[in-house]
């Protein structure tokens, strides 16, 4: 905490929900914190907080906003979920470009310490992981089944093979490490649970898929924040650089059905669990269709994917990893959370099964179509008089 109140931190893609709760998180401690993204904050952030506006992918716009900066949470990406997935040159130049854009600056001004956000997919792309630990190898390249994680391995292989580049300045080295979360969630996330409720309120969720056995892991919010400020701490001379050129895995520490951890969410919001479950090779074959058809008509009609073949794999195959590494270098005890605030979250902005609404418009729907049957039973009757 001390360290924090005498740095300044720039965080790339700060506007997003995750950056703008570490954000929060670093300015209450002391810090000076300086947001660069595409997008201005969706929400109030404190007048000392400084928005930069810019791109990754411009290193001008780059070189400008790391000037003076101690430390760089780089958290930009694109491409994790849905249609973005599908857009190979842009992850391309963001994920990867975009990071070679930020080591470089980084040199270039002198800026000490990286922690780089990746992600658990630089060693999965669809096998069983049990308790898998950071010595597991990167996935080859040509397996991963998706652009991001693949753009994903190769910026996180450059940001650790950074670690220790002389800086231009000669104030020393940089040091850089990175962390691969689960999936984040808690209560205003904009990305996965926007779309997941989506699916619930338009019907769509009639189904699951894989074995009920199947495991995975998510992490949240407040949990991914600590775990980025103990690893940017670890790579302080005061905590002998322990977290330096080494890579993390970080979720909650309590692998969990996919369904199941959803089944809250679906049923706080007042609407009934799928009993339904279908083969996952089934889902997978219907996600590859999907993309196949996003590729011929995509130009045209940009649609989102109900699930891309990724997802699939994210949610129906077992991958959950040992925190043992992060607790012992870097301190992180995740704390426990459940979706609560996240159901809560959603009812407060009128989300949720409306049964009174619902019955009134079965209850017209009853009475159109009995307005039609007499219609056409009218209509077969003999005209009186003629």
């Amino acid at each position: 905490m001390e360290n924090a109140r005498r740095s300044t931190f720039l965080i790339t893609g700060g506007c997003g929900y995750f950056g703008y709760r570490l954000a929060c998180s670093l300015y209450k401690k002391g810090a000076k914190i300086i947001l660069f993204d595409t997008i201005s904050p969706r929400q109030e952030v404190p007048e000392d907080i400084q928005f930069v506006q810019g791109d990754v992918r411009e290193y001008a716009q780059v070189d400008k906003a790391v000037t003076g900066v101690d430390c760089v949470f780089h958290l930009a990406s694109y491409g994790m979920s849905g249609r973005e997935q599908l857009n190979r040159h842009l992850i391309e130049a963001v994920n990867v470009q975009g990071t070679q854009n930020i080591l470089k600056a980084c040199v270039e001004h002198g800026v000490s310490r990286l922690v780089y956000t990746s992600t658990f997919n630089v060693v999965f792309g669809g096998q069983v992981i049990e308790n898998g630990d950071e010595s597991l190898p990167y996935l080859p390249l040509h397996l991963h089944p998706d652009h991001y994680s693949r753009t994903k391995s190769l910026a996180e292989m450059a940001v650790l093979k950074a670690n220790g580049t002389a800086l231009k300045d000669r104030s020393g080295v940089l040091r850089t490490c990175a962390l691969r979360p689960a999936g984040i969630y808690g209560p205003g996330e904009q990305r996965h649970l926007p779309r997941i409720v989506g699916y619930i309120e338009k019907g769509i969720f009639r189904f699951v898929y894989g074995k009920p056995s199947s495991l995975v892991e998510f992490v949240h919010v407040d949990n991914l924040v600590s775990a980025h400020e103990l690893a940017a701490a670890a790579l302080t001379p005061e905590k002998q650089h322990r977290s330096a050129g080494q890579a993390y895995f970080i979720s909650d520490g309590r692998p969990v059905n996919n369904f199941e951890f959803f089944k809250p969410l679906v049923e706080g919001l007042g609407y009934p669990f799928p009993r339904l479950r279908l083969p996952i090779s089934l889902i997978y074959f219907f996600a590859f269709l999907t993309e196949m058809i996003h590729h011929l008509v995509g130009p045209i009609y940009n649609f989102q994917p109900l699930l891309t073949r990724t997802e699939v794999y994210k949610t129906g195959v077992t991958h959950y990893f040992s925190m043992a590494k992060a607790k012992a270098e870097l301190g992180y005890e995740p704390q426990e959370h459940n979706l609560d605030e996240v159901v809560e979250w959603f009812r407060s902005r009128g989300h949720g099964k409306k049964y009174h609404s619902s019955l009134i418009s079965r209850f017209l729907l009853d009475i159109l179509f009995v307005s039609a049957f007499v219609a056409v039973v009218l209509s077969f009757l003999p005209v009186v008089g003629s």
